[in-house]
């Protein structure tokens, strides 16, 4: 038997809801091999969002782990100016600034070291203001508070499927414009304008319903609920129907909850699993960074 057999026998997967998720035990990811990759790429297909408890990761081990899942997206648009040296939590290499982005409310001389803060963050898909948003993101947890800050997932394969036929058949050929204006912290992003008024959103538009260029399967591809629009529909139309859509896919049995503990690595598959965040004690420090792999333009389903 080869080391890399061996390897890939140590691994194993655990579901960790009926909706998605699953724990990866037995595997380093510094120290990867194809073998043991191919049986992770199969529980990301199946699962959506992979845990992977207490790694050892550098910046440059996060992006050579991320990059066997595609090409690396880089950093989005920032809110605010972020510190990038001068503390061991922030990613120094120089090549590691253009893929690593911080997500933390840590501040250092009274400037954040990165972005969200401690704020609650809605339900939204990464970066889906942009044509081609990100495929997978991967987070690195490197402090945690002792409480809140998790991070929960829904299925949009699920809540596209148990939706009645005639909202299906309603949506099937019908896009949404998602906002770029702001983070999922509600924060104002630099060079937009503010306003409250959907249709005057300005971001990507993309089908409501998607297929996942993978699995080929169905899914919802709401993004996140502040200032969508649906412009083939009234303003006030619009209104009521992603109001019903977005009660509909956060519901509690599509969904399950990320409880951090420090060097926990997760990935989520952009394309079919959205995602929020808790709000936490800003006494206590959480730094977390994220990568991003290229995705596609939403391809719109049937």
């Amino acid at each position: 038997m080869s080391v890399s057999t061996i390897a890939a026998a140590s691994l194993s997967v655990k579901p960790l809801s009926d909706a998605l998720g699953a724990d990866v035990e037995g595997v380093d990811l510094a120290r990867l091999d194809d073998a043991t990759f191919a049986h992770i790429a199969r529980a990301w297909a199946d699962y959506l969002v992979l845990r992977f408890r207490a790694q050892r990761l550098s910046d440059i081990d996060l992006m050579a782990f991320s990059r066997r899942f595609g090409a690396l997206d880089r950093v989005p648009i920032r809110a605010n100016d972020v510190m990038d040296i001068g503390d061991p939590r922030i990613a120094i290499d120089a090549s590691a600034r253009e893929y690593v982005t911080i997500i933390s409310n840590v501040k250092i001389g009274g400037m954040a070291i990165g972005g969200l803060g401690n704020y609650e963050s809605s339900w939204h898909t990464d970066m889906s203001y942009n044509e081609t948003p990100p495929s997978a993101s991967l987070l690195y947890g490197i402090e945690v508070p002792p409480s809140g800050g998790d991070t929960s997932f829904c299925n949009m394969y699920l809540a596209y499927d148990t939706l009645d036929a005639a909202t299906r058949e309603r949506i099937a050929n019908l896009t949404c414009i998602h906002d770029a204006s702001r983070n999922s912290s509600g924060e104002l992003r630099r060079g937009f304008a503010d306003h409250d008024d959907p249709a005057k959103t300005v971001g990507a538009r993309h089908p409501l319903v998607r297929r996942h260029p993978v699995t080929k399967r169905a899914c919802l591809f709401l993004g996140r609920r502040r200032n969508a629009f649906i412009p083939e529909l009234p303003p006030d139309e619009s209104e009521r129907l992603l109001d019903r859509l977005w009660k509909h896919a956060t519901q509690d049995r599509f969904t399950w909850t990320q409880q951090w503990q420090q060097h926990d690595l997760v990935i989520w598959d952009n394309r079919c699993a959205m995602h929020r965040r808790d709000g936490f004690d800003d006494r206590y420090a959480r730094v977390m960074h994220r990568t991003q792999v290229v995705g596609t333009k939403p391809e719109r389903f049937g």
